[in-house]
Parts: structure tokens; sequence; C-alpha cells
């Protein structure tokens, strides 16, 4: 984003088929390999009580978001954006949706700016509450809480070793993974909203409504059903997850070298107030809910 603002108008006219690879083509990819992160058996591991929070979380989060939206009145791009992201699976939702949404560059940015800040917030607060004793959480509970509220994977993984708690770590990380299969699900309903709204507006036919279409998200849950097989060694699974992450930081890196500063004045501080409700919303309302089960 530095770059983009900075030295963008020195950057080489040759480079930019490869930027729009990156923001584009290698983004779908990119999210469809994100399948090797999971399993269907994680679900099963884990039980109903957890799918049940993940699922009541995921949906309240969107819920707030939309309302919250609209009453400061921001964009609805950026209100879905940073909805998905705080509901969902941080960053990797938020680039996820952006392909659905054909948004700017610079909403998604933002987006993913409040997924960063607040996610890593979490990750301090959730193992300093929890060793406080501020939590009245048995170590099953304690887990579907850091795995159904946190942003990202990455902080999950964080937060659930840092409590030094092997039940509480693992089962953090199933719960999240669950979660992260609702991103398939959501993509392709926002999809239909999206199409819907198009044929409203009279473009039935425009290339933007056709490829409203989130085909990777149907390639995202093909890759689970052939991971949860277990065909492959663990060691090339690792591997393609290592080369995912390559793929979505060149993905990030695109969308930020076209990202424009002053499109930030625009938004102001509404986004990350949005992100602010939703962040207290998953530590309260959540640790009611996951205190439940």
């Amino acid at each position: 984003m530095i770059y983009g603002n900075t030295l963008r108008k020195r950057t080489p006219e040759q480079w930019m088929p490869g930027i729009k690879f990156c923001s584009k083509k290698i983004l779908r990819a990119a999210i469809i390999f994100y399948g090797f992160r999971l399993t269907f058996q994680h679900i099963v591991a884990v039980g109903p009580a957890a799918i049940i929070v993940d699922i009541i979380m995921v949906l309240s989060v969107l819920l707030l978001g939309y309302f919250v939206g609209r009453i400061l009145k921001l964009d609805p791009h950026l209100t879905t954006l940073t909805s998905a992201g705080s509901a969902i699976c941080g960053a990797a939702a938020v680039l996820g949706t952006e392909p659905v949404l054909k948004n700017q560059p610079h909403k998604t940015a933002i987006a993913v700016s409040t997924v960063v800040i607040f996610g890593t917030i979490s990750m301090f607060l959730y193992p300093f509450m929890y060793k406080m004793g501020w939590l009245n959480l048995n170590s099953q509970q304690m887990g579907i809480y850091i795995g159904s509220t946190i942003h990202e994977v990455a902080y999950v993984v964080g937060a659930g070793n840092a409590v030094n708690d092997t039940v509480i770590a693992e089962s953090a990380v199933i719960v999240k993974m669950i979660r992260v299969i609702l991103l398939a699900p959501f993509l392709l309903i926002l999809s239909l909203l999206v199409g819907r709204k198009n044929r409203k507006q009279g473009i039935e036919t425009t290339e933007k409504s056709k490829i409203t279409i989130p085909w990777f998200a149907f390639g995202f849950l093909v890759v689970i059903a052939f991971n949860s097989l277990n065909l492959l060694p663990q060691v090339l699974v690792d591997g393609i997850n290592t080369a995912d992450d390559f793929a979505l930081t060149m993905a990030m890196t695109a969308l930020g070298v076209e990202t424009n500063f002053k499109e930030f004045k625009q938004s102001g501080l509404k986004p990350f107030i949005l992100a602010f409700v939703l962040f207290i919303w998953l530590v309260v309302g959540g640790y009611f809910i996951s205190s439940l089960t």
C-alpha cells in the first residue's frame, strides 16, 4: 500500500498484468486451496455443540454488521467485507468475498486492516482474561470460545497455545476450521443476493452479473472433501498450505499496490467503528453463548 501510494507512477507498465493476475486469478486459486487445511472429520471431532455455536456466531455477526452498517450509513461493500472478516475467517474471508462483490481494492484493504487490528487484540486478550480467572469456562468451552470468536486462524492458534492447555488449543483450532467451512455457503448465498440485485437493476446479461457466481467456493468444498479422504501424505499437505500462504500473501500485496490512500479518507472511521462493535459482540456475546455448551 505504501509503494502503491508513493512509487506507483514509476511502476513499469509490464508489471500491471501481473498485479491484476495476482489480485484476481491467484486470489481465487488461493481460496480454493485453503480447503487443504480442513477435513469433514474435524466436524465430527468437536460434536454438534461447537457447530451450533459457530453457526450462531457467524449469523449473528453478519446480521449485526448489516444493521450497524446501515445505522452508520457505511458503504454496503465495506459493511459486507468487514462483517465477513469478523464473522468467518479474517483476511481469507475478506479476500474470498471481494471477487463476489467486485468492489474497489481500497475497500478490501480497509476491511483487512480492521481484521488485523482487532484479531491481534483478541490473540492477547483471551489468554489474559483466562489466566486472570475472569472467564468461568472449562477447557472444552474455552476452546469453543476461542475458535468461534477470534478472527484469523493464526490468531486462534496463538491464543490457544498461550493458555498452556492442550485440550483448549486443539479444540479451538478445530472449531475455527468448522467456521472456515462456513465461508463456502456464505459466498454462495451472497452471490445469489448480488445476482438478484443486478437483475433488479436491469443488468441481467452483463459480464458482471455472470461472474457473480463464485465457482471458487465450489472448488473450496471439493478440496475439503478430497482432503477428508487422507489420500495425500501430511508432508505434501503441509507444503500445499505453505504455498497457499504465499499465494494469499501475493494476492494481498497486489491489492495493496492497487489501493489509494485518498480513498481511505472517504470512508473515515466508520469501518473501524463497525469492526469495533462486532469485536465487542464476539468477546461478550461469544462468551455467554460458549458458556451454555
